[in-house]
C-alpha cells in the first residue's frame, strides 16, 4: 500500500514538473497535457478561464510578453482519494521581460491543483494561483 501511495504521490509531482517544464520550455505540446480538457484556472487573470482550449490560448498570449521564464518548483504537499487529489505546490517564477535590459519580473506564490485521473493518467482538472509576492527589477 505504500509503495502505491509512494508511485502516486511520484506521478502527482510528475504533473507539475512537466507543467513547468512546457511553460519554461515553451513546450506548449507538454503543458496541455497536464490538463483535462474541462479545466478551470483561476487567479491567473483578472476573471476564471475555463475549458483547455481557452486556458491554451490565454497561456500563449501571456507568455509573449517573456523573453524567458523559469518556474523553481517546492516540494508538493498531496492528499490523494482515489481517482482524485488535491496538491499545493509552491512556485518561485522569474520572468524576464527584456532580455537586453534585463528586466524581471519573479513571483512567490503557491499552485492549489485538483486533480483527476484520466485513463490512469493524473491531470489539472481546477487549478488556482495563490500569489504570495511578488517583484519588478529594472
Amino acid at each position: 500500500m505504500q509503495d502505491i501511495q509512494a508511485q502516486e504521490r511520484i506521478a502527482l509531482q510528475d504533473v507539475m514538473l512537466n507543467y513547468a517544464a512546457g511553460v519554461d520550455d515553451r513546450d506548449f505540446d507538454q503543458y496541455r497535457a497536464c490538463f483535462t480538457e474541462d479545466v478551470s484556472v483561476i487567479g491567473m487573470g483578472p476573471e476564471p478561464v475555463n475549458g483547455l482550449d481557452n486556458w491554451m490560448k490565454f497561456v500563449r498570449q501571456a507568455l509573449s510578453k517573456y523573453a524567458s521564464t523559469q518556474h523553481m518548483l517546492g516540494p508538493q504537499l498531496a492528499y490523494i482519494n482515489g481517482e482524485n487529489a488535491t496538491t499545493r505546490t509552491d512556485v518561485t517564477a522569474l520572468h524576464v521581460l527584456d532580455q537586453g535590459a534585463a528586466k524581471t519580473f519573479t513571483l512567490w506564490a503557491t499552485y492549489r491543483s485538483e486533480m483527476i485521473k484520466v485513463q490512469g493518467q493524473w491531470k489539472i482538472q481546477k487549478h488556482e494561483l495563490i500569489p504570495r509576492f511578488s517583484r519588478q527589477q529594472d
